[in-house]
Protein backbone atom coordinates (compact mmCIF):
# COMPACT_ATOMS: atom_id res chain seq x y z
CA UNK A 1 0.00 0.00 0.00
CA UNK A 2 1.36 3.79 -1.10
CA UNK A 3 1.58 5.85 1.47
CA UNK A 4 0.49 9.39 1.34
CA UNK A 5 2.25 12.45 2.19
CA UNK A 6 -0.25 13.17 5.36
CA UNK A 7 -0.11 9.48 6.61
CA UNK A 8 1.92 9.07 9.48
CA UNK A 9 5.01 6.13 8.97
CA UNK A 10 3.28 3.29 10.57
CA UNK A 11 5.36 0.47 10.30
CA UNK A 12 5.25 -2.72 12.54
CA UNK A 13 7.58 -2.91 14.81
CA UNK A 14 8.60 -5.59 17.59
CA UNK A 15 6.28 -4.81 20.93
CA UNK A 16 4.23 -2.18 18.51
CA UNK A 17 7.06 0.30 18.50
CA UNK A 18 7.77 2.56 15.91
CA UNK A 19 11.29 1.97 14.46
CA UNK A 20 11.49 5.88 13.51
CA UNK A 21 9.50 8.78 14.38
CA UNK A 22 5.93 8.77 13.54
CA UNK A 23 7.11 12.22 10.66
CA UNK A 24 10.15 10.71 9.46
CA UNK A 25 9.12 10.83 5.84
CA UNK A 26 8.31 14.43 6.42
CA UNK A 27 11.76 15.30 7.22
CA UNK A 28 13.69 18.12 4.96
CA UNK A 29 16.30 15.47 4.67
CA UNK A 30 13.36 13.18 3.02
CA UNK A 31 12.31 16.28 0.89
CA UNK A 32 15.81 17.17 -0.25
CA UNK A 33 16.22 13.57 -1.08
CA UNK A 34 13.38 13.39 -3.20
CA UNK A 35 13.87 16.38 -5.42
CA UNK A 36 17.41 15.42 -5.76
CA UNK A 37 16.37 11.98 -7.10
CA UNK A 38 13.52 13.46 -9.24
CA UNK A 39 15.99 16.51 -10.97
CA UNK A 40 18.77 13.02 -11.26
CA UNK A 41 16.40 11.11 -13.10
CA UNK A 42 15.63 13.70 -15.17
CA UNK A 43 19.39 14.78 -15.96
CA UNK A 44 19.86 11.07 -16.98
CA UNK A 45 16.97 10.63 -19.20
CA UNK A 46 17.34 14.00 -21.20
CA UNK A 47 21.36 13.16 -22.00
CA UNK A 48 20.80 9.87 -22.95
CA UNK A 49 19.89 11.16 -26.26
CA UNK A 50 23.46 12.47 -26.25
CA UNK A 51 25.29 9.04 -25.19
CA UNK A 52 25.91 10.60 -21.62
CA UNK A 53 25.57 10.06 -18.63
CA UNK A 54 24.95 12.41 -15.45
CA UNK A 55 27.93 11.76 -14.41
CA UNK A 56 29.86 12.07 -17.53
CA UNK A 57 28.42 15.64 -17.41
CA UNK A 58 29.80 16.21 -13.91
CA UNK A 59 33.16 15.27 -14.85
CA UNK A 60 33.30 17.15 -18.15
CA UNK A 61 32.12 20.83 -16.59
CA UNK A 62 34.80 19.85 -13.50
CA UNK A 63 37.68 19.12 -15.78
CA UNK A 64 36.57 22.71 -18.49
CA UNK A 65 36.31 24.72 -15.24
CA UNK A 66 39.89 23.30 -13.90
CA UNK A 67 41.69 21.94 -16.73
CA UNK A 68 44.67 19.90 -15.54
CA UNK A 69 42.66 18.28 -12.70
CA UNK A 70 44.17 14.85 -11.78
CA UNK A 71 42.02 12.06 -10.75
CA UNK A 72 42.39 11.94 -7.37
CA UNK A 73 41.81 15.81 -7.01
CA UNK A 74 38.55 14.98 -8.89
CA UNK A 75 37.10 12.62 -6.84
CA UNK A 76 37.57 14.31 -3.94
CA UNK A 77 36.13 17.11 -5.18
CA UNK A 78 33.07 14.95 -6.28
CA UNK A 79 33.29 12.35 -3.47
CA UNK A 80 33.26 9.66 -5.09
CA UNK A 81 36.48 6.55 -5.41
CA UNK A 82 39.16 7.10 -7.35
CA UNK A 83 38.14 3.96 -9.31
CA UNK A 84 34.75 5.89 -10.09
CA UNK A 85 36.55 8.59 -11.86
CA UNK A 86 39.08 6.11 -13.60
CA UNK A 87 36.12 4.24 -14.88
CA UNK A 88 34.48 7.36 -16.04
CA UNK A 89 37.83 9.29 -17.82
CA UNK A 90 38.19 5.56 -19.35
CA UNK A 91 34.98 5.89 -21.25
CA UNK A 92 35.80 9.59 -22.05
CA UNK A 93 38.81 9.14 -23.18
CA UNK A 94 37.83 6.01 -25.37
CA UNK A 95 35.42 8.76 -26.80
CA UNK A 96 37.84 10.98 -27.20
CA UNK A 97 36.24 13.70 -25.44
CA UNK A 98 39.14 14.02 -22.86
CA UNK A 99 42.75 13.20 -22.77
CA UNK A 100 45.52 12.85 -19.98
CA UNK A 101 48.75 14.65 -20.11
CA UNK A 102 51.77 14.24 -18.35
CA UNK A 103 52.01 16.61 -15.36
CA UNK A 104 54.86 19.06 -16.61
CA UNK A 105 56.96 18.60 -12.77
CA UNK A 106 55.84 15.36 -11.89
CA UNK A 107 55.45 12.62 -15.10
CA UNK A 108 53.66 9.93 -12.80
CA UNK A 109 50.77 12.35 -12.50
CA UNK A 110 48.39 12.81 -15.47
CA UNK A 111 46.44 15.80 -16.02
CA UNK A 112 42.57 15.30 -16.86
CA UNK A 113 42.04 18.18 -20.00
CA UNK A 114 38.70 18.23 -22.33
CA UNK A 115 39.28 17.71 -26.21
CA UNK A 116 37.62 19.55 -28.91
CA UNK A 117 35.22 16.80 -29.04
CA UNK A 118 34.67 16.70 -24.85
CA UNK A 119 34.33 20.65 -25.66
CA UNK A 120 31.44 19.83 -27.79
CA UNK A 121 29.52 17.37 -25.84
CA UNK A 122 30.13 19.65 -22.64
CA UNK A 123 28.28 22.70 -24.87
CA UNK A 124 25.33 19.69 -25.76
CA UNK A 125 25.03 18.38 -22.23
CA UNK A 126 25.09 22.32 -20.93
CA UNK A 127 22.16 22.74 -23.12
CA UNK A 128 20.00 20.03 -21.75
CA UNK A 129 20.97 21.01 -18.14
CA UNK A 130 20.30 24.76 -18.71
CA UNK A 131 16.67 23.79 -19.96
CA UNK A 132 16.45 21.46 -16.96
CA UNK A 133 17.23 24.76 -14.83
CA UNK A 134 15.38 26.54 -16.78
CA UNK A 135 11.85 24.06 -16.57
CA UNK A 136 13.03 24.57 -12.17
CA UNK A 137 13.08 28.14 -12.01
CA UNK A 138 10.11 28.87 -14.17
CA UNK A 139 7.79 26.41 -12.24
CA UNK A 140 8.97 28.77 -9.10
CA UNK A 141 9.42 32.14 -10.52
CA UNK A 142 12.24 34.49 -9.57
CA UNK A 143 11.61 34.98 -6.24
CA UNK A 144 11.08 31.41 -4.90
CA UNK A 145 14.35 30.55 -6.96
CA UNK A 146 16.19 33.13 -5.22
CA UNK A 147 14.82 31.90 -2.07
CA UNK A 148 15.21 28.12 -2.74
CA UNK A 149 19.51 28.79 -3.47
CA UNK A 150 19.83 30.76 -0.79
CA UNK A 151 18.29 28.28 1.67
CA UNK A 152 20.38 25.46 -0.12
CA UNK A 153 23.24 27.15 0.50
CA UNK A 154 22.64 27.74 4.27
CA UNK A 155 21.50 24.15 4.46
CA UNK A 156 25.65 23.51 2.62
CA UNK A 157 26.90 25.82 5.58
CA UNK A 158 24.76 24.25 7.90
CA UNK A 159 25.88 20.50 7.75
CA UNK A 160 29.31 21.39 7.23
CA UNK A 161 31.81 20.02 8.96
CA UNK A 162 34.65 21.90 10.35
Amino acid sequence: MKRTNDEPLGLDAPDNEEPVGLNALDRVTWALRRAELAVQTLKEQRLRPLGLAAPHYTLLISVHADPGLTGAELARRLNVTPQAVASLVARLENRGQVERREHPRHRHVQELHLTDAGREALRAADKVIADIELQITGGLGPKETAQLRSLLNRVAETVREE
